[in-house]
């Protein structure tokens, strides 16, 4: 696949993706969370605003998160958000769930011995 080839974000992931960026951060708005996740996987990941914004409230109302409204560098108003210690404790637990989904994928796709 080439560089700058889009994917779509695999189902159930979209949140990990949110949260793990934002553990890297202090707090970001909803635009640099989307660029951030475009950036780290190398453009290969898009995420589109129809599904950013409503992750995001879902996870204000989970407690996941928290959002104050501020202002860009560009002096617009935007809703800044950041993880809650419940926001990491999810974090952990859907990275654990991956890894475990991921390792039985790889262990589906290896080739059969002696094959």
């Amino acid at each position: 696949m080439s560089r700058g080839q889009r994917d779509e974000i695999p189902p159930g992931t979209l949140e990990m993706l949110i949260l793990k960026t934002l553990a890297r951060a202090r707090e970001m708005h909803g635009f640099e969370i989307a660029d951030s996740i475009q950036e780290t996987s190398e453009d290969v990941l898009q995420v589109e605003e129809g599904s950013l914004y409503p992750a995001l409230q879902r996870m204000l109302l989970k407690g996941w998160l928290k959002g104050e409204w501020g202002k860009t560098e560009e002096n617009r108003r935007a809703r800044y958000y950041r993880l809650t210690a419940e926001g990491r404790k999810q974090l952990d637990q859907e990275m654990a769930r991956y890894g475990r989904v991921s390792a039985a994928i790889a262990r589906i796709l290896r080739p059969a011995e002696g094959a």
